[in-house]
């Protein structure tokens, strides 16, 4: 139950509460906003993701730099990828966004300048195919960067909640990631694959965009 509603599985956390006969913890209250900020993230809304996350809590992005720059990338890739869709495509949307939105913010940390300069290098290599770019462009358009983001807006949301940002489940089984690797290295006889058995039959997967949404919504990852 408790990662079911941390991590936003509405229709299986009811499910399970009906079945288990117990009541859904107040953090339900949260989890059909938190759904569809999630699901705006993966289908590379992120104009819609700040909207709804400002409607629960502005003080949420306020109080994080980081989480509003990482929230506002993404948004400049997305308005990459369109500006360079085609050869005769205008550039100008992603760069008034990029000097109004993200460089301020850039020159307060050396971090968030790094990234928005690699970030601005894909207005120089798109729209070649990702298998050309380099590692650190391909991973900006991979869809893990997105479920990334997600991931720490739920937590953000979920503190500023005052519930627990990250599920008790996700914690053990890094947890038994790690034991598993340490197991591993030390010659133990274990199972080539463990398989977790986790996956949400009743959720579906979240986000329809074919460029960076999710193939599978895989609950543990």
């Amino acid at each position: 139950m408790d990662y079911l509603v941390s991590e936003g599985y509405p229709r299986a956390a009811e499910k399970f509460a009906k079945e288990a006969n117990i009541r859904l913890p107040l953090e339900e209250e949260s989890i059909q906003s938190r759904v569809e900020i999630r699901q705006a993230i993966h289908a590379g809304d992120i104009d819609t993701a700040i909207t709804r996350i400002n409607d629960l809590n502005p003080q949420i992005l306020d109080t994080d730099p980081a989480l509003h720059f990482a929230l506002l990338r993404l948004q400049l890739i997305e308005l990459i990828r369109a500006c360079t869709s085609s050869a005769t495509s205008d550039i100008t949307p992603a760069l008034s966004f990029a000097s109004s939105q993200l460089a301020p913010r850039a020159a307060t940390k050396k971090d968030f300048l790094n990234d928005l300069e690699l970030t601005m290098s894909l207005l120089i290599f798109l729209p070649a195919p990702a298998s050309t770019l380099q590692k650190e462009l391909t991973e900006l358009l991979e869809p893990s960067l997105r479920r990334d983001v997600a991931s720490k807006v739920n937590e953000a949301i979920l503190t500023s909640l005052g519930a627990r940002g990250e599920a008790r489940m996700r914690s053990l089984v890094r947890l038994r990631h790690w034991a598993e690797t340490k197991a591993r290295v030390a010659g133990k006889d274990i199972p080539p694959t463990m398989s977790l058995g986790l996956q949400d039959v009743d959720d579906k997967p979240i986000g329809n965009n074919g460029n960076n949404g999710d193939s599978a919504d895989v609950m543990v990852q």
